[in-house]
């Protein structure tokens, strides 16, 4: 069942969109498959990650990253794809990375939801 939004989330979501850069479930998937280095971070609620995540991500809850990112993944440079339910978290995490100095940061649009609809490789 998907998520209602409040209008306010909506729109600085959307204003966080414009300001970073978004990849598809596919793009990600193709990454992989390509052998691509980049770190997928899930960004969703510890609850969320525990009962199922993209095989291979880390986690590290949108609440608590801007306090985390730089002793997980201390390189600025780092190529970093992140993650939620759906792609707004997510870019709202993007936006901020940018600002602490990460600059290959991506927001994967889609989420959660895209990857296990694309049959992708979870773990618990």
């Amino acid at each position: 069942m998907a998520k209602a939004h409040t209008p306010g989330f909506l729109k600085i979501a959307a204003e966080a969109k414009a300001r970073v850069r978004e990849c598809s479930v596919a793009d990600v998937a193709a990454k992989r498959a390509a052998g691509e280095a980049f770190t997928l971070v899930d960004v969703r609620e510890e609850s969320e990650y525990a009962a199922g995540h993209a095989a291979g991500a880390i986690h590290i809850g949108k609440g608590v990253i801007e306090r985390d990112i730089e002793t997980k993944i201390p390189d600025p440079a780092a190529p970093i794809v992140l993650m939620c339910g759906g792609g707004f978290r997510s870019a709202l995490a993007a936006e901020t990375l940018q600002k602490m100095g990460y600059t290959d940061v991506l927001s994967m649009d889609g989420g959660w939801s895209g990857w296990t609809n694309a049959g992708l490789p979870t773990e618990k």
